[in-house]
């Protein structure tokens, strides 16, 4: 049996089911106050829960605080949308996604763009320096621009690109003009990025 052909990619209930069972391990969640198992679920509404919390009482499903909140387009769909986005070596043309889910183009476009946003890395303000006690950060640069060849009459501008990597895993990148190359834009990206040990 393929990824594709799983029930959660052509079944709304099931596709709710999975989503709810990768959200929520320990039970619903409202993510209006932060009350756990203290909720029960609609009974007119399909998914829907309520909180029963004396404070809160709002309504929320599972999609609530997701790429997938307040759309018109089925969950299963979404599903396989992030699938085949997530699982292309190549990624997924709006064309193909257009092909594959039998939605207009204009959906899968704004699918792919949604789902790509939330991949997006958090900047470095939320998520923090990098570094710190016992931490090593590696920094190295590069430079991205067209070839000379391949312009006519100019040499082309390039960015120097610096990127910090924590080892251990988190990556940050930065891009600088040329003329802010190497000494300036390393020593500017370090103090943006890095934390100092001492």
């Amino acid at each position: 049996m393929s990824d594709l052909s799983a029930p959660r990619f052509h079944d709304e209930t099931e596709a709710r089911k999975f989503l709810e069972a990768v959200r929520w391990p320990d039970g619903p969640v409202c993510p209006h106050c932060g009350t756990v198992n203290e909720v029960y679920e609609n009974k007119s509404k399909l998914g829907v829960y309520r909180c029963a919390s004396d404070e809160c009482r709002k309504d929320f499903s599972v999609t609530v605080g997701t790429l997938f909140e307040r759309s018109r387009v089925p969950l299963h769909k979404w599903l396989l949308a992030t699938h085949l986005l997530m699982a292309g070596k190549k990624g997924i043309s709006a064309h193909q996604l257009h092909r594959m889910l039998g939605v207009t183009y204009k959906t899968a476009w704004f699918m792919a763009h949604r789902i790509r946003e939330a991949l997006r890395p958090l900047s470095p303000e939320i998520a923090g320096p990098l570094g710190g006690k016992n931490k090593v950060v590696e920094a190295d640069e590069t430079y991205v621009g067209g070839k000379a060849k391949n312009r006519k009459n100019h040499i082309p501008p390039k960015s120097a690109v610096i990127s910090l990597v924590e080892r251990g895993g988190k990556v940050r990148s930065a891009t600088s003009p040329m003329s802010l190359a190497r000494r300036y834009a390393m020593r500017w990206s370090l103090r943006l990025i890095a934390r100092p040990t001492s």
